[in-house]
């Protein structure tokens, strides 16, 4: 049995992204530190809003991004329940 070279280099190139980490993970760990850093801003800029040191300007962009966050966390979270829902659905 003559094993070429090549092609096993080639298989093993070809299987090594299975073995390499996942970067959904990582991207997923990123958009939960944004989220928080987003909710973060906005709570400072809010406190300095009341402490008559923000501009009104700077409040409502960031109310206005929380919200967007939190809805965006909201509909990816439903889609989560819906995905595992379907799961539970399936018959074993």
């Amino acid at each position: 049995m003559d094993i070429n070279a090549a092609l096993a280099a080639q298989r093993y190139t070809a299987s090594r992204p299975a073995t390499a980490p996942d970067p959904t993970v990582e991207a997923a760990a990123s958009t939960a530190s944004d989220f928080l850093t987003t909710l973060q801003n906005a709570e400072e800029t809010a406190k300095s809003a009341l402490a008559g040191e923000a501009d009104t300007h700077a409040l409502v962009q960031a109310m206005a991004e929380t919200k967007f966050a939190v809805d965006t966390a909201v509909v990816v979270r439903n889609k989560v329940v819906e995905a595992y829902q379907e799961i539970l659905r399936m018959p074993v």
